[in-house]
């Protein structure tokens, strides 16, 4: 969606906005990201994108879907890094931001008010069902959300837990198919 630049006092100024897509496991989030990201650069947008340095499932450097759909991206350790890499781009891509630090709020805020569109993908709740990371925030401040859902494992209803099916205490645990799966809530909480 493009939203025309409004006129202040006799400038031209573009308005930017927040999209954020979330859900569990296997729900879609990266593909759609990669798909909003792609339809930017057929429009010829100037697009850049991010994720975190620890996600490598995939690949180290690509923001690779469970479908195997991939799109370059910069790996980076900490949000602070985002604003001088995205320079002077019209679309910033962030895929993963439930890893990122409570900082990327900031940074998302910022670049939108630079009249940037800001497309954001992450998990809303970890394997606990708890609310996870910066997510919860980037979803109050996004102009658009959109929560998509997987499939349960095991009855074929919606799903949008993603439970974890190995022995690990800890909130970040890198996975697919061989430590997670995605569940209903009924069956999450059989």
């Amino acid at each position: 969606m493009f939203i025309e630049p409004k006129t202040t006092r006799g400038q031209s100024q573009k308005i930017g906005w927040i999209e954020v897509i979330c859900g569990s496991m296997f729900s879609g989030k990266t593909e759609e990201l990669i798909r909003r990201l792609n339809r930017a650069k057929i429009a010829k947008q100037s697009v850049t994108i991010f994720k975190p340095k620890l996600d490598t499932r995939y690949d180290a450097v690509d923001i690779v879907s469970h479908n195997q759909t991939a799109i370059p991206s910069i790996p980076l350790d900490n949000s602070s890094q985002i604003p001088a890499l995205a320079g002077e781009c019209e679309v910033v891509g962030i895929d993963e931001a439930q890893f990122f630090d409570v900082d990327i709020i900031k940074v998302v805020n910022q670049l939108a008010n630079q009249g940037k569109r800001v497309v954001i993908a992450g998990l809303d709740m970890d394997s606990t069902g708890i609310p996870f990371g910066p997510m919860p925030a980037l979803m109050s401040i996004a102009e658009y959300v959109t929560k998509v859902h997987a499939i349960c494992i095991r009855c074929g209803d919606i799903a949008h837990y993603s439970h974890r099916t190995v022995a690990n205490d800890r909130q970040v645990m890198l996975g697919e198919t061989d430590s997670y799966e995605a569940l209903c809530r009924r069956c999450y909480n059989l």
